[in-house]
């Protein structure tokens, strides 16, 4: 993947259970930091149309062409509605890159699709499929999962894209522009 490609972050808004849908928030972004556009989407709290909304957001978009690679905040939105970034990538034909601070603990997600959703062993898979491997970084430790690209350009992708901090910007944007959006203002960790 070319230096200054350019990488769609994105991450969902805050919301509370019961709203219904949740905002999602795109930034395309020249590496390092460079902010080339805004999208915004949403999809259903705990549904499973994560990835038709993205595809939708990003394959109507005027960026459309721009975009080399989707970063995205975990691998769900809205609760759980989760994203099956095989799927993603393929419909869209750009590698997809998940972030994570932490290291998924699949007892605990195991245990919540199972209390929460019938179709449990079909999110369950598909969280599953999202191979999760630890990236050292300058800060300290990322938790990616990619397809699309080979391990080592994702990881590379992931370095270019960190300022300050551990999150990458284009997620990181994404991210405090999805809590503004809801909140007025944006606030956590980003």
């Amino acid at each position: 993947m070319k230096e200054q490609a350019r990488i769609l972050g994105i991450d969902d808004s805050p919301f509370v259970k019961g709203q219904g849908t949740v905002p999602l928030v795109g930034v395309l972004v020249c590496p390092p930091g460079y902010v080339e556009g805004v999208l915004v989407s949403s999809c259903a709290i705990d549904g499973d149309d994560a990835n038709e909304a993205i595809i939708d957001m990003v394959s109507t978009s005027r960026f459309r062409d721009q975009v080399r690679m989707i970063m995205i905040d975990g691998v769900a939105f809205g609760g759980f509605n989760v994203v099956d970034i095989s799927a993603l990538s393929a419909a869209l034909d750009v590698p997809v890159v998940t972030v994570a601070r932490d290291e998924p603990d699949m007892n605990s997600i195991t245990s919540a699709l199972k209390a929460h959703f019938t179709d449990w062993e079909r999110r369950l898979a598909i969280v599953s499929k999202a191979k999760v491997r630890p990236v050292e970084i300058p800060s300290g430790r990322l938790f990616i999962a990619s397809t699309g690209i080979r391990e080592d350009d994702a990881d590379d992708a992931v370095r270019r894209c960190l300022v300050r901090g551990c999150l990458p910007e284009p997620v990181r944007l994404a991210h405090l522009v999805a809590t503004a959006l809801v909140r007025g203002e944006s606030r956590g960790k980003a």
